[in-house]
């Protein structure tokens, strides 16, 4: 079967004609009428609104190009997709399809893991927290243990004896990249020494093996060279391990933090302009490992992005349910869905597309959800031409974080659809209803 290519929304000759005798508002109106070749309003009549999308051709295509980009330069590289960002079903298993492992930050990501098949062995584990018995239990399963703090390096050893076992673990290391603010929170510092002081204790008490070297320095990063300077150091702290304590450091972890396409408020350029491409970040990154690289063999390279895999591959569909002009003068939408499941709109201006041409001037808009909350503003300031009940509006990118973070908050949380690439719409989350709220609740 051919294989089906993600494209934007093209403009017919009946719309450009449209667009020369009406002018402005043609131009300045974006229309999405269908997703992979699917209608907006079909979607929407058969799974209900609001609604999120997921392409299934898109992800692949953001994968393909992140992972290519890297593995061009650095042959021994391997994705493990991060869970939080989107822990459905449906989409963690498109990932380890494409070939990623699993990065879990919590007992009930790693369940959620080992539930759909991936071994111990194909799990990090990070996160600041791991409760004793999941940690137990990841160790004897042989995840990839990735060390916070000196109270779970506490817990391991006392785990090394339980199991009367040498444990193989990773330490994360927090550190100054040139970012502010800096992201002190994970693991041990560099600067300071106390990474180096959780090694020493490591190779002191002998119950365990250190194998990897992990960091997370942020979040939407939009300087490559911060993740240069990142693995600079790693690769520094790296040698020390094997020189001073006879380590066999087999891995380094750059965590994740690729920027995607989304537009963040308080930056005017656009995403095209400011997000690093994908080569940017693999030649920040393999550059900086062949050049400081002082062992017989490259180390192994892990990478946990999220955000840059599955963000723009996401969309919500959500419908007009009325309208309001405010003192101020401004025309206030209300919308089916708010800021209940798009979490992201606090820092991002989502694009917004109209399921046709509307006939009419721009005006000075608002678009407010369905909340009785003041703060249920999905976009405070955006120019539409006069909308009708029931018009249907795409919001993109809202692929990462978003169903995660969403909240069982007033309204239902609504059905997930995958789009896979034989152009079929899948249900892979049903809409919630009053069982799934009354469930496990105790009379």
């Amino acid at each position: 079967m051919e294989k089906k290519v993600y494209t934007k929304p093209t403009i017919n000759k009946i719309e450009f004609a449209m667009a020369s005798k009406y002018g402005s508002p043609l131009r300045t109106q974006k229309v999405r009428r269908d997703i992979d070749g699917i209608d907006v309003h079909e979607l929407t009549e058969k799974f209900g609104s609001p609604l999120f999308v997921f392409s299934e051709s898109k992800i692949e295509e953001l994968y393909t190009k992140l992972y290519t980009a890297f593995n061009s330069r650095y042959k021994d590289v391997t994705f493990g997709w991060s869970y939080k960002t989107n822990y459905l079903n449906g989409i963690c298993k498109v990932f380890h399809k494409l070939g990623s492992i699993a990065e879990v930050v919590s007992e009930f990501e790693y369940q959620k893991a080992r539930a759909l098949g991936i071994e111990g062995k194909d799990i990090i584990f990070n996160g600041p927290y791991k409760p004793y018995n999941d940690l137990k239990l990841a160790v004897k399963e042989g995840a990839k243990i990735h060390i916070d703090n000196f109270f779970e390096l506490n817990d391991l050893e006392k785990i090394a004896d339980e199991l009367n076992q040498t444990i193989n673990v990773a330490i994360r290391v927090n550190m100054d990249t040139g970012i502010y603010p800096q992201w002190s929170r994970f693991g041990f510092n560099y600067e300071s020494g106390e990474a180096y002081d959780a090694i020493k204790r490591i190779y002191e008490t002998g119950k365990m093996n250190l194998v990897g070297l992990h960091t997370h320095i942020g979040t939407f990063m939009l300087d490559a060279n911060a993740y240069r300077l990142a693995t600079t150091k790693l690769m520094m702290l790296k040698e020390i391990a094997e020189k001073e304590f006879n380590a066999e450091i087999e891995y380094i972890d750059l965590g994740g933090g690729f920027a995607s396409k989304s537009h963040l408020k308080g930056i005017y350029q656009s995403p095209e302009v400011v997000v690093p491409t994908a080569e940017d970040y693999a030649e920040a990154i393999t550059n900086a490992i062949y050049e400081h690289n002082k062992s017989k063999r490259l180390p192994k390279l892990y990478l946990e992005t999220g955000r840059a895999l599955i963000d723009e591959a996401g969309f919500l569909l959500t419908s007009v349910v009325g309208y309001k002009r405010f003192p101020d003068g401004k025309k206030g939408y209300i919308l089916d869905a708010g800021v209940n499941l798009l979490y992201t709109s606090t820092w991002y201006n989502f694009n917004v597309e109209l399921d046709k041409r509307y006939e009419g001037e721009n005006e000075p808009s608002v678009l407010n959800g369905p909340l009785c909350m003041n703060i249920d503003v999905i976009e405070e300031n955006i120019m539409l031409p006069p909308l009708d009940r029931g018009s249907l509006l795409t919001l993109s990118p809202v692929g990462a974080y978003n169903y995660t973070q969403s909240m069982q908050f007033i309204r239902y949380k609504p059905a997930v659809v995958l789009i896979t690439k034989n152009g079929e719409a899948k249900l892979i989350k049903e809409i919630d209803d009053l069982a799934t709220i009354n469930y496990k609740e105790v009379e």
